[in-house]
């Protein structure tokens, strides 16, 4: 061959070498990206689903319905607790009555 033909092959070669290195750079770049990029979907995910549990308890507030529900249970629950408080401050008046007809007993005898 002569010399112009090598000093071809010579640069199409160099060529060929550095756009292979460029190349392998670039997918492990591109690699790295696509993890990264995948990190941020899922985490987009978990906002978005936050968000819209979010958006459905202030929906649950803001329409009647909701606040209908929301003061019927505090109120269910309240009545449940005056209730008990009722029937304990029942148990303590019996128990104080029984303990004083005791006493009155005692000093009867």
């Amino acid at each position: 061959m002569e010399t112009p033909a090598w000093i071809l092959v010579f640069i199409l070669s160099i060529t060929l070498f550095i756009f292979l290195v460029v190349g392998i750079i670039l997918l492990i770049c591109l690699i790295r990206v696509t993890k990264e990029a995948k990190k941020i979907v899922v985490q987009g995910q978990n906002i978005a689903e936050t968000a819209g549990d979010i958006a459905e308890n202030v929906r649950d507030f803001t329409t009647v319905g909701g606040l209908v529900r929301y003061f019927v249970d505090n109120y269910m629950d309240s009545k449940s607790r005056r209730s008990t408080r009722r029937k304990t401050t029942k148990r303590k008046v019996e128990t104080e009555a029984a303990a004083d007809s005791n006493e009155t007993k005692e000093e009867k005898e």
